[in-house]
């Protein structure tokens, strides 16, 4: 069923590292199994209402990471495909605000409200929305296109990736970031 949507304005979809690298096995299990299938819905939804996309990609400095220009795995996933006109930032840290032109692009075309997708939810999305909030951006996350993967605790236990998921996303919300769901966003916006 197709529905019509009505985004608030100044509102710009932010896509964090949804780079093939993240298919590799060697990261290990991860979440939301069906996170690809709803960033390319939250990109359609910003599409259609002809709303800025942004797209920011990692270039590692580690010559041997899947995440460096040039490997196959610095390639975009399919599902969060750059359209002509949306523009690619590259990043070498985990904030898509340092040493790029983020800001200064969102500031130019006067968008306050940042709504976040992206790989993964406890490195680059936190770090790239926490900075985003100290700057001043209204910010979202959109938790169910996030994706993190199983990490290892200080004494080499698993946690799990939904409980890291679950934590890092209770710590952005309320202070850096509103966090919902897609079809919270799309309840709230549809017209």
């Amino acid at each position: 069923m197709h529905m019509e949507y009505s985004i608030p304005g100044n509102s710009a979809l932010i896509m964090i590292d949804v780079q093939q690298a993240w298919n590799d096995p060697s990261w290990g299990r991860r979440n939301n199994p069906d996170a690809e299938n709803v960033m390319s819905d939250a990109l359609e939804l910003w599409r259609e209402n002809s709303l800025p996309v942004i797209h920011v990609r990692h270039d590692s400095r580690n010559p041997e990471s899947l995440l460096k220009a040039g490997k196959p795995g610095f390639e975009f996933k399919p599902e969060a495909m750059p359209v002509d006109g949306e523009p690619v930032i590259v990043k070498h840290v985990n904030s898509g605000f340092i040493g790029t032109d983020l800001e200064e692009r969102l500031r130019a075309q006067g968008i306050h409200d940042l709504f976040f997708a992206g790989i993964t939810t406890d490195h680059c999305v936190s770090t790239t929305v926490r900075m985003a909030a100290n700057l001043g951006f209204n910010v979202f996350v959109i938790e169910d296109a996030c994706v993190t993967f199983d990490r290892k605790d200080l004494k080499g236990k698993t946690i799990k990736a939904e409980d890291v998921q679950s934590v890092s996303l209770a710590s952005l919300h309320g202070e850096f970031a509103t966090v919902l769901s897609f079809q919270d966003l799309s309840a709230r916006t549809r017209s």
